[in-house]
């Protein structure tokens, strides 16, 4: 983990100045993804970064356990926690396939702009599934660079081991369907705003 934090510490300011890409887009994932909310949940995000989206969550749920590989990201989240004056929200540094986690212990997992950089989704996903309620819910947004763009997998390579870039998967959207319908979750909406953007997937865990 202290190779990936390195990594994203380094661009934590820069991060955190960027506007976001689609901000239509954004909307529309945080209300299709609070339309499930209750006062009584308590949610997991793995690859908060520097905590947006957790904040912004937090006001409408029980509890938001944050987790980041980078320091330096986190460092920002709680700043950002404090100006807003959210206190229900904690913020972690770890690694979803490491950490000690509860079975069963959490009403929702959030994995957004994440699972294309994990090294191995589908222990990621199973983890998730592990760690979700029965009727539990995980909400993904993921760059999907199958097909074509596979050919851009040697730069990427190349780009890890000069720490230019960080590990990147080459998945489908197939191939991201695939790995959650074989965890055993039941995709209930699959929405990608158009052809180059991220694929937001909502997946409950049955029960």
């Amino acid at each position: 983990m202290a190779e990936m934090s390195a990594f994203w510490d380094r661009l934590a300011d820069k991060y955190a100045a960027q506007p976001i890409a689609d901000e239509e887009a954004y909307r529309t994932k945080l209300a299709r993804t609070q339309a499930f909310f209750t006062p009584d949940m308590d949610i997991f995000e793995f690859g908060c970064g520097t905590g947006g989206t957790a904040i912004t969550h937090a006001p409408f749920v029980r509890s938001v356990r944050a987790v980041d590989f980078s320091a330096g990201m986190l460092d920002k989240a709680r700043e950002k926690a404090r100006a807003a004056g959210v206190t229900n929200v904690s913020f972690e540094q770890g690694d979803i396939t490491t950490m000690p986690l509860p079975a069963a212990g959490y009403d929702m997992v959030l994995g957004l702009s994440i699972l294309h950089l994990m090294q191995d989704r589908d222990a990621v996903v199973d983890r998730v599934f592990a760690m979700l309620k029965p009727g539990g819910r995980f909400v993904s947004s993921t760059a999907c660079m199958g097909g074509p763009l596979k050919l851009l997998a040697p730069v990427a390579a190349l780009g890890k081991l000069l720490g230019k870039l960080p590990q990147i998967g080459f998945m489908s959207h197939d191939d991201l369907r695939a790995t959650l319908t074989r965890a055993g979750f039941v995709i209930e909406q699959d929405w990608q705003p158009n052809p180059k953007a991220a694929v937001f997937i909502i997946a409950r865990k049955p029960g």
